[in-house]
C-alpha cells in the first residue's frame, strides 16, 4: 500500500541504461509512483522544462552531457526539484561537487532498491521539496537569494559561490538589518566545515562580497560593524 508520499507523485529517471531504468520504474510504479524515462541529457531537459516533475533521478554519465552538468543548468534555470544522483562511480569528489551544485542526494550503483525507495520517499518528506511549495526567494534590489534553488542571483544573473558561503550569505539575507557576530553566524551555519576559529568567517564574507557586490571594496549589500560583527543590509539600490 503506497503511504501519502507517494500518492500522484511524478518521477522523470534520466538515465541511459535501459535495463536499470526499467526495473527501477517497475519497482517505483509498484509502490505507487509515476516514472519517466529520459535516455539522454537534452531529453531530459526539454521534458523538465515543459512538464511538472516532483523528483529526478539523474545519473552521473550520459551520452550526450555529464550528469554534474545537467544538474548545474536545472539549478541556474532557477529549477526546485530535487535530485537524486545516481553513479557507478565511487569517488567522493564527485559525491561533494553534485551536493555542492544542488542535488538532495546521491547513491552509487549499484543500489538496493529498498534503499533507493527510502532515500525517494526521504527527500520528498522534507519541506522544501513537497510537491505545490512556494519558492523561496529572498529579494533585495538587484540581488536575489533563492533559498530553495540554493543560489544568488545578481540582475537575474547567478553569482557563483560555494555551498557554505551560500549558507553564510542565506543566513545573514534571513536576518537582514540585524548586527550579527561572528559567533553567532557560525552558530547560524553550524554544521558547516567552517574552521574552528572566528577569523575564518571573514575570508568567506571576502568571497561572498566578491561574488554579490558590483564593488566588494566598498560594500553596500554586506556591511561591517567594527568591534561587533556584519549586517546584512535590509533596503538595496544596488
Amino acid at each position: 500500500m503506497p503511504d501519502d508520499v507517494t500518492m500522484a507523485t511524478r518521477i522523470l529517471m534520466i538515465e541511459d541504461d535501459a535495463r536499470l531504468a526499467s526495473m527501477v520504474s517497475e519497482d517505483l510504479g509498484r509502490n505507487g509512483f509515476d516514472v519517466s524515462v529520459a535516455r539522454m541529457a537534452s531529453e531530459g531537459l526539454a521534458r523538465l522544462a515543459r512538464e511538472p516533475f516532483d523528483l529526478v533521478l539523474l545519473d552521473l554519465m550520459l551520452p550526450d552531457a555529464d550528469g554534474l552538468d545537467v544538474c548545474r543548468r536545472l539549478r541556474a534555470s532557477g529549477g526546485a526539484v530535487p535530485v537524486i544522483m545516481l553513479t557507478a562511480k565511487g569517488d567522493p569528489t564527485d559525491r561533494v561537487v553534485g551536493l555542492e551544485l544542488g542535488a538532495d542526494d546521491y547513491l552509487a550503483k549499484p543500489f538496493d532498491p529498498r534503499e533507493l525507495l527510502a532515500r525517494i520517499r526521504a527527500v520528498l518528506r522534507r519541506p522544501s521539496s513537497v510537491a505545490g511549495a512556494e519558492f523561496r526567494v529572498l529579494r533585495f534590489g538587484r540581488l536575489e537569494v533563492d533559498a530553495d534553488a540554493r543560489v544568488a542571483r545578481v540582475d537575474g544573473i547567478e553569482r557563483p559561490m560555494t555551498a557554505h558561503q551560500f549558507n553564510l550569505l542565506l543566513a545573514m539575507a534571513e536576518r537582514a538589518g540585524r548586527v550579527l557576530s561572528r559567533e553567532q553566524l557560525m552558530e547560524a551555519v553550524k554544521g558547516e566545515s567552517l574552521e574552528a576559529f572566528d577569523r575564518s568567517i571573514d575570508v568567506h564574507v571576502a568571497r561572498i562580497r566578491a561574488a554579490i557586490e558590483d564593488d566588494p571594496k566598498s560594500p553596500r549589500r554586506i556591511l561591517t560593524v567594527r568591534g561587533a560583527g556584519y549586517v546584512f543590509a535590509r533596503s538595496q539600490d544596488a
